[in-house]
């Protein structure tokens, strides 16, 4: 219902820092008709080229300014997730993704006060890396 949502198309791209390539990231929307606390996130996985990425490899910001682990974000919450904000989901990888084409899957599930079910929403995505 939500995979729409999910993984904005020409979003994923390799980042920079300190003259490095720490990783990739890409950006989402929220899986939800409204705002949320970053501790209703239910989880957020990502698999590149057919490889799951390690949790603790996931970085989450709803706005580019506060950046959390996915297990910090089951205690946050005074931040919440804007239903039209663009959210990115950064994965650790040094390196980043290599010059090419991958496919790369990403799934968000959000949990809400009054609907019993996690809402999930995956979008797989072939990238081209420069």
């Amino acid at each position: 219902m939500f995979d729409n949502n999910v993984f904005i198309e020409g979003t994923c791209r390799n980042v920079e820092e300190g003259g490095k390539i720490i990783g990739y990231e890409m950006q989402t929307h929220i899986t939800y008709y409204r705002a949320i606390p970053l501790s209703m996130i239910n989880f957020i996985a990502v698999e590149t080229d057919g490889e799951k990425v390690p949790a603790e490899d996931i970085r989450f910001t709803p706005d580019r300014i506060d950046w959390f682990t996915l297990a910090e974000m089951t205690t946050v919450t005074g931040i919440k997730w804007e239903y039209d904000q663009a959210a990115t989901v950064r994965v650790l990888k040094e390196g980043g993704l290599s010059s090419g084409t991958h496919t790369v899957h990403l799934t968000v599930c959000t949990r809400t006060a009054y609907i019993p079910v996690p809402l999930e929403g995956n979008m797989t995505r072939t990238v081209e890396i420069r």
